[in-house]
């Protein structure tokens, strides 16, 4: 029985038998803490390459690592292909018909043997259905798709957030961050476009700025609107006209807004936020594994998207603790065109500056490629691993010694000898180079848990994801009575203050009323060191009922209260009020009331781990704090095994050096005894020898040969007791080796394994505002803003 499920350790494969080229029984264990310093998997079609790299996510998975994995090729869907049943039936609809065919089979037929092929080669490697069980309760699996809807569609297009302050606080990250983004934008267009000199680049850049040095995100609308009238006058000491005139301005403006109507474009807008948080943790805090299929992308469009989903990934980055234990993995299953050796697409600059600094954040990279001579490898100076399989050309293996020489991390490089092992390498073998051990490892890749049907459909992805599009949450429509028909602006009372939430740029808005209110509060407790100051914006349908308002039924609005206007937009029609809109007394009544449904109801939850002693921070989700609580956990396993190992490193010395001397005293007491023989067997025989040569009797000298002889072999004799007694020596510091080895991995195995924050129980405070602490700034009639989308649908306005 295989022992490899241990602590912050991947199980990868078995060592190589280094004479016979064999699978040995030992087992090659990757230390997760390794992966901070990232790692390549380099290996030509067939090498064994993917696989690899879906055994590393399954093991990150088994560890409630995250993982943010990028699939231009559609691989990596597979990860979702777990049957812990390893039935037939759960293998039917993945398998391939052609391949049935093939075999001579029904498709039925070749999806029984399929399983079969499954429970045998997992077997063989000490794994089983219990153990893919394991794995699917541990983390949860997704696939999405941006700029389709066959898995989860991604909305990249819909705003450009600005940045996290930390970031912005950065001056090299965050002008890095404008570049890309505005790089990836124009790359959507065609336009390879120079940060330097490019008019096109130098303009978005510029507006980027604008809106994020103010924290204020940019939807594409604006952003089209801005590149129009630029809220900037001036681009360097030129005045803006003549640096990029109005009518070349236009022409750009056009040439997005078209890229925008294009059929199939609208895919950008829809979907899940490009959230990296939400990409690794689920809204529970259970670690994620995100599949980003991008196969079905054209070249721009790919790299369109790496470059704002790294953009993402650095700014989550950068708001992260520093932690030595590996937090996240962002895994990218073929990087040819993207990190190229001379060429510098937008991904380039992003993926160096991640190479260079996620180590102190506890984000290890794994870049996997079949084309060795597109890797930029001064680039990959910083990567401890290399996962090395079989190769195409002698120009790969030329490009890999170079890139291992670069390398470097204090061991000695035989280039020969590295030369030799590589080309030996034979399907699913690879050589292990890790800057953290004292030798390189040929090994052969454990069997993957999931089914590796190949790259996978649309249809096979809408297939896999339906029951996950299903939890996914609806499009909310606005509650638009049926009656309600647009008009001129109804006349009210004057002393009832009316509010416009804002509305971006289009004509035919729709005004809808509501009862709106932008208040602020605090939280403040001494006890968990809180003092919070929040402020919303809220609107609440109104009927002209018994109970005009409820509050239980109110939205809080993503705007600031100060972006409420006060008149709304010209040629805009109004929808009907309820008659309760009219009575200005009534609104005094409701603000009672909503500063009362405040109170109650606007609450600072607080999470704590009594366990580890530890609490959540004001505004952090539940799911927010238990992904940190398993940051915390993973660091203080990480830091319990290193001082047991430390602990026992003193006792395996002694044991070792002891071992040493044994095995040099057997060597010693062998060479003695087989000399002792040697001579008693030559005395023995010059002994015979003279009294059969034309002796009739034994003389005297012959007789004190024998005589020599015998004692010659007592001495013999003694001298194999003391080999065997050398053996039995060594064999028992064999066995205290072996004693305490297992007592290390008992005493490891003893850490309180619960060190998965999903199973921790969580103790709520729930901290109130006071009454003293709650200003309602404006109260009165909100009209929101709508507009029709041209097929009966009423979609919000406001921006």
């Amino acid at each position: 029985m295989y022992d490899f499920e241990k602590l912050g350790v991947f199980y990868l494969g078995k060592r190589v038998a280094s004479e016979a080229g064999d699978d040995s029984d030992e087992l090659v264990l990757y230390d997760a803490k390794d992966l901070t310093t990232h790692a390549v998997i380099i290996g030509m079609t067939g090498s064994g390459k993917t696989g690899l790299g879906i055994g590393l996510l399954e093991e990150a998975a088994l560890d409630h690592v995250p993982v943010i994995a990028i699939d231009p090729k559609g691989d990596l869907g597979n990860l979702l292909l777990t049957f812990p049943k390893l039935s037939a039936d759960d293998f039917l609809p993945w398998v391939n018909q052609r391949q049935a065919t093939d075999q001579g089979q029904t498709v039925e037929e070749f999806a029984k043997a399929q399983a079969s092929l499954w429970q045998k080669g997992l077997a063989k490697w000490g794994q089983d259905g219990k153990r893919i069980a394991k794995l699917k309760a541990s983390a949860d699996f997704a696939v999405y798709t941006p700029g389709s809807n066959a898995g989860t569609p991604v909305s990249v297009l819909q705003t450009f957030a600005a940045p996290d302050p930390k970031l912005l606080a950065d001056g090299d990250l965050y002008t890095e961050r404008v570049q890309a983004t505005a790089t990836g934008v124009l790359s959507l267009l065609g336009l390879d476009a120079d940060p330097i000199v490019s008019r096109e680049h130098i303009l978005i850049s510029r507006i980027l700025d604008h809106a994020w040095a103010a924290g204020r995100d940019l939807d594409i609308a604006r952003l089209i609107s801005d590149i129009q009238e630029p809220p900037v006058s001036t681009i360097g000491v030129m005045d803006l006209e003549s640096f990029y005139p109005s009518k070349d301005r236009f022409a750009l403006a056009m040439r997005l807004n078209s890229l925008l109507a294009a059929p199939g474009f609208a895919r950008w807008m829809e979907g899940v936020p490009l959230k990296a948080q939400s990409l690794l943790y689920t809204a529970d805090g259970k670690p994620r594994v995100s599949v980003l299929s991008i196969a079905h992308l054209s070249d721009e469009e790919r790299m369109f998207f790496v470059t704002m989903l790294l953009n993402e990934i650095i700014a989550w980055m950068r708001a992260q603790q520093g932690t030595s234990s590996l937090r996240a993995i962002l895994y990218m299953d073929e990087i040819f065109g993207f990190m190229p050796p001379t060429a510098n697409p937008p991904s380039k600059r992003l993926f160096l500056t991640l190479l260079k600094q996620a180590r102190a954040y506890g984000l290890g990279l794994v870049l996997a490629t079949q084309n060795p001579v597109d890797l930029d490898y001064k680039g990959l100076s910083n990567t401890g691993t290399w996962f090395i399989g079989r190769l195409q050309t002698e120009r790969d293996k030329a490009r890999i010694m170079d890139g291992l020489e670069g390398v470097g991390g204090g061991k000695a490089f035989d280039r020969s000898a590295m030369e030799r092992t590589i080309s030996g390498l034979g399907k699913r073998r690879f050589l292990l180079h890790n800057i953290h051990e004292d030798e390189d490892v040929v090994f052969s890749t454990r069997w993957v848990m999931s089914y590796l049907a190949g790259p996978m459909t649309r249809d096979q992805i809408r297939a896999l994801t339906a029951e996950q599009a299903q939890s996914e949450p609806a499009m909310v429509q606005p509650k638009v009575a049926a009656s309600a028909a647009p008009s001129d602006a109804p006349p009210l009372p004057p002393s009832i203050e009316q509010l416009y939430l804002p509305a971006g740029p289009g004509a035919g808005i729709v005004y809808y009323p509501r009862v709106a209110a932008a208040a602020e509060f605090a939280f403040s407790n001494a006890r968990y060191n809180v003092d919070v100051e929040r402020q919303g914006v809220y609107v609440v349908e109104a009927d002209d009922g018994p109970v005009a308002i409820d509050w239980d039924n109110a939205e809080r609005l993503d705007i600031a209260a100060d972006a409420l206007r006060t008149e709304g937009e010209p040629q805009a029609s109004y929808a009907d009020c309820p008659r309760s809109l009219f009575d200005a007394k009534g609104y005094a009544k409701w603000q009672r009331e909503f500063k009362s449904w405040l109170r109650q109801n606007e609450t600072l939850t607080l999470y704590r781990s009594a366990k580890h002693r530890l609490t959540s921070e004001p505004g952090e989700t539940e799911g927010e704090f238990r992904a940190r609580l398993q940051q915390v956990l993973n660091e203080k396993r990480d830091q319990a095994i290193a001082k047991i190992r430390k602990r026992y490193a003193t006792k395996a010395t002694t044991l070792e050096n002891r071992l040493m001397r044994a095995e040099q005293k057997i060597a010693s007491e062998e060479e003695l005894s087989s000399q002792r023989k040697l001579d008693t067997a030559i005395s023995f025989g010059t002994a015979i020898l003279g009294a059969v040569l034309g002796r009739k009797r034994l003389s005297s000298s012959t007789a004190t040969r024998m005589g020599s002889a015998v004692k010659r072999a007592g001495a013999a004799r003694k001298k194999s007791g003391d080999v065997e007694r050398a053996r039995q020596t060594a064999e028992k510091v064999r066995l205290d080796i072996e004693a305490l080895n297992a007592s290390l991995e008992d005493e490891i195995g003893a850490l309180d394994s619960s060190h998965d924050a999903q199973a921790e129980e969580l103790k709520e405070t729930v901290i109130r505002a006071k009454a003293t602490d709650i200003h309602v700034a404006v109260f009165g009639l909100g009209w929101m803003p709508y507009r029709d989308s041209g097929d009966g649908r009423l979609l919000p306005a406001w921006g």
